[in-house]
């Protein structure tokens, strides 16, 4: 039944280095919400808990070495045993994952491309992200070649482009729209989206959609400062006494952003964050094989604080609908992009009305 608010909820204590432990709290519930990263060192033991003991799962991850290897790993026996992993349903990567597809719910004809801009303000008392992120970035950057090797073992079906093909832009370039320059985001957005149009193109038939993720960062001081700390990062990740400072020293290294504390209450409350999407298409009845795209829509996904406030949000109401949408979701279970599990859920209606909003900002006529 469902526990009434204000019940008495109890404590399990589980750690991560022991299975037991893991195996008895998966034992005693559908669904397993993981909060503990890096998921590279602390995550596969829940996943494996999970999947061997019929609990659903879902987690905040935003590495997708981690994600991309629990697909290799357990999304065969995830679908032997009817239980759903499903991955980056924080901040890291709802939002865009989503925001792709009300964008294309909302074009009339077929989406096939959409660029995401992200912008994050802060108020008077700045940007604050836990040092736990920060980690997970130093580990996720240094080990790249591993990602290339994985995605090689795993052996994607190639997904094919349809409609005219979305032009990669620079690293920094300067956005008109917004007046500020922008760089290539380098979270999980990009892997998770493409995972969610792979799945939905071979399983469900649908159009896949290409996809850009950016983030803006200011003006010029803004772009300079950042470029010095980017080389730094760069320079020092690669070798294992730099990924040491990094680690220990993290405020210095991302100008007082990264702290082990994480945001104040302050900071919290004067952050939050604006999505832009801009997709292209082919009106109805247009092929999207043949000609130029002649349709546009703007949308965009806001919300409060990412880390602290946005992605309690996301994850909490990604549960709801896995628990409550379930006629919903795909057939059987397995390893899942947010985008592949919930595309027919009321998950975007669920977070309208949590304050992580989807709205169309126009629809240029054709």
């Amino acid at each position: 039944g469902k526990a009434a608010p204000g019940e008495e909820v109890g404590v399990l204590l589980c750690d991560v280095g022991d299975a037991g432990s893991l195996a008895a709290m998966a034992r005693q519930t559908r669904l397993v919400l993981n909060c503990v990263g890096p998921y590279r060192f602390f995550g596969e033991p829940v996943v494996e808990a999970c999947v061997e003991n019929g609990a659903s799962c879902i987690d905040i991850s935003g590495e997708p070495q981690f994600l991309e290897g629990m697909y290799l790993k357990y999304n065969e026996r995830a679908a032997e045993k009817g239980v759903y992993v499903i991955g980056s349903c924080g901040f890291d990567s709802i939002p865009a994952d989503m925001g792709v597809l009300y964008t294309r719910d909302k074009l009339k004809g077929t989406l096939t491309a959409v660029e995401s801009f992200l912008s994050v303000k802060s108020g008077p008392e700045g940007l604050g992200v836990h040092d736990g992120t920060w980690k997970s970035a130093v580990y996720g950057l240094a080990d790249e070649d591993n990602l290339k090797k994985l995605r090689k073992q795993i052996g994607y079906a190639p997904v094919p482009v349809v409609g005219a093909k979305l032009k990669k832009r620079g690293f920094l370039f300067y956005s008109p729209e917004f007046k500020e320059y922008c760089i290539t985001f380098m979270g999980s957005d990009g892997s998770v989206v493409k995972r969610t149009q792979r799945y939905l193109h071979t399983e469900l038939q649908q159009t896949p959609v290409q996809y850009g993720a950016y983030v803006t960062v200011g003006g010029l001081g803004s772009v300079i400062k950042l470029m010095f700390l980017g080389m730094l990062f760069l320079l020092l990740v690669k070798c294992n006494f730099g990924r040491k400072l990094l680690t220990k020293y993290p405020k210095f290294f991302s100008a007082g952003c990264f702290t082990k504390e994480g945001p104040t209450q302050k900071q919290m409350d004067g952050t939050s964050f604006t999505m832009t999407f801009f997709g292209e298409g082919y009106s109805e009845g247009q092929d999207p094989q043949n000609g130029k795209p002649n349709v546009k829509i703007c949308t965009e996904v806001k919300g409060p604080e990412p880390g602290y406030i946005a992605t309690p949000i996301a994850m909490v109401q990604a549960a709801v609908s896995l628990l409550e949408d379930a006629a919903s979701l795909p057939k059987q279970g397995g390893v899942y992009s947010p985008g592949a599990a919930f595309s027919k859920t009321k998950l975007i209606d669920r977070l309208n009305k949590r304050g992580v909003e989807f709205s169309v900002i126009s629809k240029p006529e054709v």
